[in-house]
């Protein structure tokens, strides 16, 4: 039985709740426990309030009672070995992806008005290629990340300040450490065990890795080079100065599954004048700052990184494209739009001195266009404008910037 938080995650069920009783197919994604399945039984909750004598069938491929359902013809005969009745059916499948042609079974079932699906699923190709075409216009996509600073707050009743955030920062917001006694050995315990099943489950058996020593070598690699410009020869000439060779192909794929189960997080370049993407020279950021920190443990020395990979996580989290950009021979941190807005966003550790402060506002006010502005510190007090450009907290940002 899975230990569930009463607290909801209003954000995500405000983007499903209008298709509640829509005969689309709910397809909710992201890295594991990052709380997809808490969301699926809060909306079953509110369908018990809307149909009160609706069936609701509820499959969770982690649990082992569902282990004999391995393929669409099995999850078929599991739902028509169900008792039949007159009213409308719900259905949710936890780890989709675990069934082998689930997608045949889903359209049978979506073809049959009395069933309304919802299914999560830990693999960001659940649906490209040719299962996206077959699906084509019968569902919709709902992204799901781990929790945002102010769900943070709210789930293990916090108050806002700086102990806080650090917290935040050095335990990520993976929704079951609300579960867990407040030890940072035992948060970090439970941290490399879902990194253990991610890689062994999710990468390793589903790509039929062979290579475990590399792709291991290279996570810790991506997790020491937060905010790094990255590329396939990069990774492997440093490989090759550990007396490791590997081609680049190789490194390709192998960053490719990582991004592919949503642990890492690719990141392109574009020019601010020309809008021209990058095709090498990419960022990698971490879905959750406490799976690196597992990894890698946190030290004052990586704070300006890490900040960089809290910001994105924020703007991701509110469901912006997110870029890095450049301008001639600068760079700014992150291009981030939305809904046809556009901000330009410098994130610091802290602006003590001139120099810091003239590398950090002067790459912005290189940019002509009138789109806002933000530099990002941990700067406590920080919130003023200079020249048309928002100095925010790392907090205030967190708390306020949607």
């Amino acid at each position: 039985m899975k230990t569930i938080n009463p607290k909801y995650r209003n954000g995500y069920f405000q983007q499903i709740e209008p298709f509640i009783g829509v005969g689309l197919i709910k397809m909710l994604v992201g890295q594991r426990r990052v709380g997809k399945s808490f969301i699926l039984l809060q909306i079953q909750d509110e369908i018990k309030l809307r149909y009160p004598s609706a069936q609701i069938i509820y499959i969770d491929k982690e649990d082992y009672q569902f282990d004999d359902i391995k393929t669409y013809v099995d999850l078929m005969n599991f739902i028509e070995s169900l008792p039949t009745t007159n009213e409308k059916k719900f259905l949710f499948i936890d780890e989709v992806q675990e069934i082998e042609s689930f997608e045949k079974a889903l359209i049978s079932l979506q073809s049959n008005s009395d069933f309304d699906i919802y299914c999560t699923g830990s693999n960001a190709k659940l649906l490209s290629g040719d299962l996206a075409t077959i699906l084509a216009g019968r569902y919709i996509q709902i992204r799901i990340y781990g929790l945002s600073y102010k769900e943070f707050l709210y789930f293990h009743d916090l108050t806002d300040n700086q102990d806080t955030l650090l917290r935040y920062i050095k335990f990520g917001g993976l929704p079951h450490l609300i579960n867990l006694r407040n030890d940072e050995k035992v948060y970090y315990e439970y941290l490399r065990n879902v990194f253990d099943s991610i890689i062994l489950r999710d990468i390793i058996a589903r790509y039929k890795i062979r290579n475990i020593h590399f792709l291991q070598n290279l996570i810790y690699y991506l997790a020491d080079n937060i905010g790094s410009l990255v590329s396939s020869n990069k990774i492997s000439e440093y490989l090759k100065s550990q007396k490791i060779n590997l081609l680049p192909k190789a490194i390709l794929e192998y960053l490719f599954y990582s991004e592919s189960v949503f642990f890492i997080l690719r990141v392109r370049r574009t020019e601010i004048v020309g809008k021209k993407i990058f095709e090498i020279g990419d960022k990698f950021y971490f879905e959750d700052l406490g799976m690196r920190h597992a990894l890698i443990p946190f030290q004052q020395k990586d704070i300006n990184k890490v900040l960089e990979n809290l910001i994105f996580h924020h703007l991701k989290t509110n469901k912006y494209e997110v870029f890095i950009g450049k301008l001639g021979d600068k760079e700014i941190d992150f291009v981030a739009s939305k809904e046809g807005k556009t901000v330009y966003i410098q994130v610091a550790y802290l602006i003590t001195d001139e120099k810091t402060h003239d590398r950090e506002f002067g790459n912005l006010l290189k940019i002509e266009d009138n789109n806002p502005k933000y530099v990002i510190s941990m700067d406590e007090f920080a919130e003023r404008e200079f020249k048309g450009i928002y100095h925010w907290s790392v907090r205030k940002f967190l708390k306020e910037f949607e």
